[in-house]
């Protein structure tokens, strides 16, 4: 189900494009499509952890995306409004 998501993801890793923004991105991409995916099947399966380690995640990526002059509105809206209903209903998760 989310491999659909994921998977035409991977081969930006390797691209020219990413590659042109700084050699620790494209790892640091990498990385990130790994923690996403872990993140949202945990929050698929209400683990208490993956609503944690995405509100870090989103913290650490942003942080990045400013470091990176690349950062804007889109990148914490959508991830605060999920950040939002995780820990909402954290006391439910297992």
């Amino acid at each position: 189900m989310f491999w659909g998501t994921i998977v035409p993801l991977v081969p930006l890793v390797v691209s020219l494009i990413l590659r042109q923004d700084g050699s620790f991105y494209t790892p640091y991409y990498g990385f990130s499509i790994i923690i996403s995916t872990y993140c949202m099947v945990g929050l698929w399966k209400m683990k208490r952890r993956a609503a944690y380690t995405y509100t870090g995640f989103v913290v650490l990526n942003n942080f990045v995306l400013f470091l990176m002059d690349a950062w804007g509105l889109a990148a914490i809206l959508f991830p605060a409004i999920v950040i939002f209903f995780a820990l909402k209903h954290v006391s439910k998760m297992s």
